[in-house]
């Protein structure tokens, strides 16, 4: 009987202690070569309506609603979002023209995770884009846990995202 209980203690000690030795944020990445120059990609990246051409979401969830508000285009500019895959708002903090475009996402209890689409011209009429996306969990056990996943669950969308923002840019320039 001792035996089982220690044995019973020792599991549970490990379940309560384990999420806390997970990394406490997660960087989900993916990358794609987009056959249209920066300034092109740019904006549609540091705008409302721009961003809404390449949402994956949107291309995913046809009854997601999407309510555009703030400036047109750059900081400040924002979107709510309520669709099957959750609800909130993403707003743009902070912009280098042509080469960054930083985004805040405010899922309510579920984070504040920081987007970022970092732009490098290739040549006068390509561009490498970078999508990125940083949660931190602090010292929530339940998010550490959940961001062993986060990369299967984001880097799928960010993609498809990167696809139709290669058709959306180059129906553009």
């Amino acid at each position: 009987m001792n035996i089982y209980l220690t044995a019973a203690s020792v599991l549970v000690a490990g379940l309560v202690i384990i999420p806390y030795l997970l990394p406490s944020s997660k960087t989900v990445t993916r990358q794609a070569v987009i056959d249209a120059p920066s300034d092109t990609v740019y904006a549609l990246v540091s705008s409302n309506e721009g961003y809404q051409t390449f949402n994956p979401y949107k291309a995913k969830d046809p009854d997601l609603k999407i309510t555009l508000s703030g400036p047109e285009h750059g900081v400040g500019s924002s979107f709510a979002f309520d669709g099957k895959e959750g609800k909130g708002s993403q707003t743009i903090t902070s912009l280098t023209e042509n080469k960054s475009v930083t985004m805040q996402i405010d899922l309510g209890a579920m984070g504040q995770p920081i987007c970022t689409f970092d732009l490098e011209a290739i040549g006068a009429n390509q561009t490498r884009v970078t999508w990125s996306t940083r949660s931190d969990f602090g010292m929530t056990p339940i998010g550490r846990v959940f961001g062993l996943f986060l990369d299967g669950m984001l880097g799928p969308d960010y993609e498809l995202g990167l696809k139709l923002l290669g058709k959306a840019a180059t129906t553009n320039s």
